[in-house]
């Protein structure tokens, strides 16, 4: 069994930054790769990925100012977001692909958390 809980979400003005982060706990498992994805209405789209490389994606909507990362030693991944818009405005979704032990490859996910970008 493995759980991912998300924090970090809330209301910032334009032009301000969050740190979302998403914790995985339970069994063991393998890292092969993190991303989050953020959601309105029925439209979900991807805003970051890594893999166990260290290699990072990210759309030309949030490049240069979301920044994913990863603590291997806390099994936390985080999305740094600075220079947020009111477009920014979503629900944020962590997921993360693992190899746990005694069950195999699998994607998790996240409670989600809601960021809103408003004055």
């Amino acid at each position: 069994q493995v759980q991912l809980v998300e924090s970090g979400g809330g209301l910032v003005q334009p032009g301000g930054s969050l740190r979302l982060s998403c914790v995985a706990s339970g069994s063991s498992f393998t890292f092969y790769a993190a991303g989050w994805y953020r959601q309105v209405g029925m439209h979900r789209e991807s805003v970051a990925a890594m893999t166990s490389d260290g290699n990072t994606d990210y759309p030309d909507s949030v490049k240069g100012r979301f920044t994913i990362s990863r603590d291997n030693a806390k099994n936390t991944v985080y999305l740094q977001m600075n220079s947020l818009k009111p477009e920014d405005t979503a629900v944020y979704y962590c997921n993360m692909r693992i190899y746990v032990d005694y069950d195999g490859e699998g994607d998790y996910w996240g409670q989600g958390t809601q960021v809103t970008v408003s004055s």
